[in-house]
């Protein structure tokens, strides 16, 4: 696909930076081109493109995206249901999205992207990724065949998680930085297989987690075991929801899923890779997210994402 690039403002210095980050056939959109991004996944797609919208838009690119994500949805399940679709298109195990089926969806109009993962339980198993992967891929490609596919690269839970992802049959990751390799090796086999290109998150959340200046630490000082409301434990630098109080005046965890922060690196990482743009002059970030910490995300995914410029 030809690659559109934005004349005038940026100048030579824009040119230099695609040619960086578009390396084969990585997107970038220019200024005033709408691109239609269709995702097939689950709360770690939603949680990577919480803040997308609002990043593209102040970068000058319409974005429009659409939906087939479910909680905790493998590429194993999404088959299945596109599968009894394909098989009987009026059989209800076949239309999981709001009562449409995937061919359904990716039929609304032309898809520029569509995106998929593997769930983060499995992530680190590159044996749950077949056939599943190539199904998809193929199906996709079957309704959409001008459509660029790319993988997201998922991430590695939070360093104090109680369990990890699955590495083999019955074995699972011992450590954040275990869930981490083993899940970046499946998905870069995987998108080497298929010919595609990947959404690095999962490197960006690394990044941060392992830099001694910015890492996540757990508070030692709390006591976990007797909460007191509204008490909270030191959660400074973390990317994950970690410890909250839900309704009932309760602490509960979460480990796994990206908090404000997370969120804003996961749509910096993918805002990068579609656009051929650094994020790092963008002004937008989460409230809750401080402008100290906003600028070393926005470093992060620039940096992680021209590291993996050429994994295609």
């Amino acid at each position: 696909m030809k690659l559109k690039y934005r004349k005038g403002l940026l100048g030579k210095a824009m040119f230099l930076f695609l040619s960086l980050v578009t390396v084969g056939n990585c997107f970038a959109f220019g200024s005033g081109d709408s691109l239609r991004l269709f995702l097939i996944g689950n709360s770690f797609s939603q949680n990577a493109t919480r803040y997308l919208p609002q990043l593209a838009s102040e970068g000058g690119h319409p974005l429009k995206i659409g939906r087939a994500e479910l909680g905790g949805c493998s590429l194993q399940r999404h088959w299945d249901i596109a599968e009894a679709a394909e098989r009987n298109s009026q059989d209800p195990k076949g239309k999981a999205y709001h009562g449409k089926s995937l061919r359904e969806l990716l039929s609304e109009g032309t898809w520029d992207v569509v995106t998929i993962q593997q769930n983060s339980m499995n992530s680190g198993d590159v044996n749950t990724y077949e056939p599943y992967a190539k199904k998809l891929y193929d199906l996709v490609k079957s309704i959409q065949p001008n459509a660029r596919i790319i993988m997201q690269q998922t991430w590695a839970y939070r360093t104090d998680a109680k369990t990890f992802t699955q590495i083999a049959d019955q074995k699972f990751a011992s450590d954040a930085k275990e869930m981490w390799v083993k899940s970046r090796a499946a998905y870069h086999q995987v998108a080497k297989e298929l010919g595609i290109s990947l959404f690095p998150v999962g490197d960006a959340f690394w990044a941060v987690n392992s830099n001694a200046k910015t890492a996540y630490r757990k508070d030692e000082k709390f006591d976990y075991s007797n909460p007191i409301y509204p008490n909270l434990p030191d959660q400074a630098n973390s990317l994950h929801v970690g410890y909250k109080y839900d309704n009932s005046k309760k602490l509960g965890f979460d480990a796994n899923h990206a908090n404000e922060a997370g969120c804003f690196l996961g749509g910096l990482v993918w805002y990068t890779v579609l656009f051929g743009e650094s994020p790092t002059k963008l002004k937008f970030k989460p409230e809750q997210v401080s402008d100290k910490f906003a600028k070393v995300l926005k470093r992060t995914a620039k940096e992680v994402v021209m590291r993996n410029k050429d994994v295609k």
